[in-house]
């Protein structure tokens, strides 16, 4: 049994069939659609660009060829551990002999006034982007609350499309939570270039309208005329399932090195998980798509009693205009940023490095740091810093015989 029909439920399902698990297996999903990619809802399908078809992860009838029940519509409402049984919304208990939950993490909610007046949107399924698109489509001014990956996504594809935008963002900088200052400063002056309104430190206190949504509130007592607004301000683990069931939840759904929960019949995997990194010595819970198609894996496998520890390094992008992020590590705790070239260039990384040894690299338009900086990291490589800030040196020489330390 599968709970959550995601990127990391849908992965597990394909897998355990790849792992040569021969019983039945149930997928619950509860929206309508067959699994999907969510990255494209904010970029290319938010402006009609691609087919809903173009989503899904694999053809309807991938299912029915490889004997995977899926059950769409279908909300799970609790986990009985004792008696191995999940209960639907619609009152129907499925009993399961393994269980893996991959719920995900939904958009955080804010309570202010005004935030259910139409035109206030959150975005994280297909019915939400269809909502969003429609609404922009009828929109000249749009009010994004957050600069992180999703909003600035957001922002790049509106301004394409004529529309005027706001960004309002609480934190100093922009990407505050997932980038170092250097990455902030160029994505910030990118969306300032492109003609973007990107407010930091600015409160919102609500949204205003008659019937739908006029103005955006800050704090301050400004309004900001719009007709669309979008908030994001990240996401929240879901795990109310796992809570109610017992099960250790911090920060997410707590698993070990095999995405095992401490009930020895229960995986979680995804968004919801909070898994040991041997890489990096703590706990860390990843929003990504590489970490539940990773993780899925590695939780299938073990599921079918293999033993495979899961330690992959973290990676993730997003793409705004004409610039493309690719990051590989966490940088949290560098005490040293080395910059790689021209950021006026288009084509610039980052590196984040902690006593010599590097955490992690964003690489704009530069795939070829991306990928030595990703084999660096998961070596766990002290590089030479002169050549790391040198563009005309070749990254690749020092996967020879990466050095651990430098002096």
């Amino acid at each position: 049994m599968i709970i959550g029909a995601g990127q990391a439920g849908a992965q597990a399902a394909a897998s355990l069939r790849q792992e040569g698990f021969a019983g039945a297996i149930t997928l619950l999903g509860e929206e309508t659609p067959p699994p999907y990619q969510r990255p494209p809802l904010s970029k290319a399908y938010l402006m009609g660009a691609l087919e809903e078809s173009r989503l899904y992860l694999r053809p309807r009838d991938f299912y029915e060829k490889n004997a995977i029940e899926l059950r769409l519509g279908a909300r799970a409402l609790r986990i009985d551990r004792a008696g191995k049984a999940v209960t639907l919304e619609s009152g129907e208990a499925l009993a399961y002999d393994k269980l893996l939950i991959a719920t995900g993490a939904p958009p955080r909610r804010i309570p202010v006034p005004g935030a259910d007046l139409p035109g206030v949107a959150y975005l994280r399924t297909i019915e939400d982007s269809d909502a969003l698109r429609a609404v922009l489509a009828g929109a000249r001014r749009l009010v994004i609350v957050g600069a992180g990956y999703i909003g600035l996504e957001v922002a790049a594809a509106a301004r394409k499309a004529g529309l005027e935008v706001t960004i309002l963002e609480l934190a100093p900088r922009a990407l505050s939570r997932v980038a170092c200052p250097q990455v902030s400063a160029f994505f910030h002056d990118l969306h300032r270039a492109a003609g973007v309104d990107l407010r930091l430190e600015t409160a919102l206190a609500g949204f205003e309208g008659a019937g739908r949504l006029e103005a955006a509130v800050l704090q301050s007592g400004e309004r900001v005329a719009c007709e669309a607004a979008l908030v994001c301000v990240g996401a929240a683990p879901e795990t109310q399932l796992a809570e109610d069931a017992g099960l250790k939840v911090e920060n997410g759904v707590w698993v070990d090195e095999t995405a095992q929960t401490e009930d020895p019949s229960i995986w979680a995997a995804g968004d919801c998980a909070n898994h040991p990194s041997v890489l990096y010595g703590r706990r860390v819970r990843l929003e990504s798509v590489p970490n539940a198609i990773d993780q899925a894996k590695a939780a299938a496998a073990n599921m079918t009693g293999k033993r495979v520890v899961y330690d992959a390094t973290p990676w993730f992008w997003s793409d705004q205009y004409d610039v493309k992020l690719q990051t590989a590590g966490l940088g949290e705790g560098a005490d040293q940023v080395i910059a790689r070239g021209d950021p006026k260039s288009k084509r610039y990384a980052v590196f984040s490095l902690k006593q010599g040894r590097l955490l992690a690299v964003d690489a704009m338009n530069d795939p070829a740091s991306f990928i030595a900086g990703k084999k660096l990291v998961a070596l766990k490589a002290s590089p030479n810093p002169k050549m790391l800030a040198d563009p005309a040196a070749d990254l690749k020489s020092l996967l020879a015989a990466p050095p651990k330390e430098q002096d």
